[in-house]
């Protein structure tokens, strides 16, 4: 198999990388891939690696933490050989600051295993710190790349550039979010944006093109396009659609300064509720009534809002966000792209469907 040895300092992000990594290897490049922790020093890193891989739905070696890190290695290869793996990944210990025996571990496996790739790890977060670390391991290891983790927070990457400066070595990948499909490879046009400012639209497209059902939404603009009505049918689906592509924050961080300045900001648990709490009162109404809002008078919003587990007063409100998303669907439709901008500025930059978040 190809080895993938991943090392870095403890928080990194290593082990979700490896699962990062993992399912990317597998779901577009069709490889069969095992992981392997050998950090034998927390007995947590080795059950979270084992998680991380069942969720990126690919295999995982055991190893416990009364092994040497050596011994794990050679069993996981052989292993690996005897199963026909095309990649193994191994994930190795980490520690809160650089110390020479985690460095002479980290040496003594990439010698036995000889990587095709030696990626350090490192997060985005770290700044300037980050310098120290990559030189550290730069001159005991022969690194093949850099993986940049946690790019979606208030640091815009810039340690990107000390790091590559530094080790010598290309950032192959970022880390983005923690869902773990948060993973792609790295774009430095789309860096050099994000350090500037002028958002990632990129990434932002490639983002929605994976996680949204693309049948789905050219139905939903074919029938805008022959002027068909907007129900709340349509307004849920589109709800769902949203909910799929995972933190809104990541999304927006992802726009030209402007827009995002414009969105402000986004409690990612408050909007994901808001969504849940949105979606629980559409279920709350019949067929007709979706079809039909303008039918849902007093007794109607009572019985929904009970239904619900809400008051009148969220179902007023989510029918006035509707009769909001309607208006811009007219708009678009009417004036094009330009419109629906318009009106999306007038409503705070925020979605409707999303409340105050």
């Amino acid at each position: 198999p190809a080895v993938i040895l991943l090392a870095g300092l403890q928080g990194a992000g290593k082990t979700t990388t490896a699962g990062k990594l993992g399912k990317w290897l597998s779901e577009e490049k069709k490889k069969k891939v095992l992981t392997v922790s050998a950090d034998v020093y927390r007995p947590a890193a080795i059950e979270q690696l084992k998680t991380v891989s069942e969720q990126a739905g690919i295999s995982f070696f055991p190893s416990s933490t009364d092994e040497k890190p050596l011994d794990i290695a050679k069993k996981a290869l052989d292993y690996a050989k005897l199963h026909f793996y095309d990649v193994l990944i191994v994930d190795t210990a980490g520690r809160l600051a650089i110390d020479e025996q985690m460095m002479n571990e980290v040496a003594e496996l990439e010698n036995f295993l000889h990587p095709i790739e030696t990626f350090f790890v490192v997060d985005a977060m770290v700044g300037q710190d980050a310098v120290n670390t990559a030189k550290a391991f730069g001159e005991k290891l022969p690194l093949t790349g850099v993986i940049l983790t946690k790019v979606d927070g208030d640091s815009r990457g810039g340690a990107a550039l000390s790091v590559r400066m530094v080790t010598g070595k290309p950032i192959k990948f970022i880390g983005v979010g923690e869902k773990l499909t948060g993973f792609q490879r790295f774009d430095p046009q789309a860096m050099a944006g994000r350090i500037l400012g002028m958002g990632d639209i990129v990434s932002l497209v490639d983002e929605v093109r994976k996680n949204v059902d693309v049948e789905k939404a050219q139905k939903f603009a074919e029938k805008m396009r022959k002027g068909d009505t907007f129900t709340l049918e349509d307004f849920k689906d589109q709800l769902a659609q949203v909910k799929n592509m995972g933190s809104f924050s990541s999304l927006i961080e992802k726009l030209p300064a402007q827009f995002a300045q414009a969105a402000g900001q986004v409690d990612d648990e408050a909007a994901k509720k808001q969504i849940a709490r949105t979606e629980g009162i559409i279920n709350s109404m019949t067929p007709h009534e979706r079809r039909k809002p303008g039918i849902i008078k007093a007794s109607r919003k009572r019985r929904i809002a009970a239904g619900a587990g809400t008051s009148v007063q969220e179902v007023n409100k989510l029918l006035k966000q509707f009769e909001q998303s309607r208006e811009m669907m007219k708009m678009m439709k009417k004036g094009g792209m330009g419109k629906m901008m318009r009106a999306f500025r007038n409503l705070g930059g925020r979605f409707p469907g999303m409340g105050g978040f």
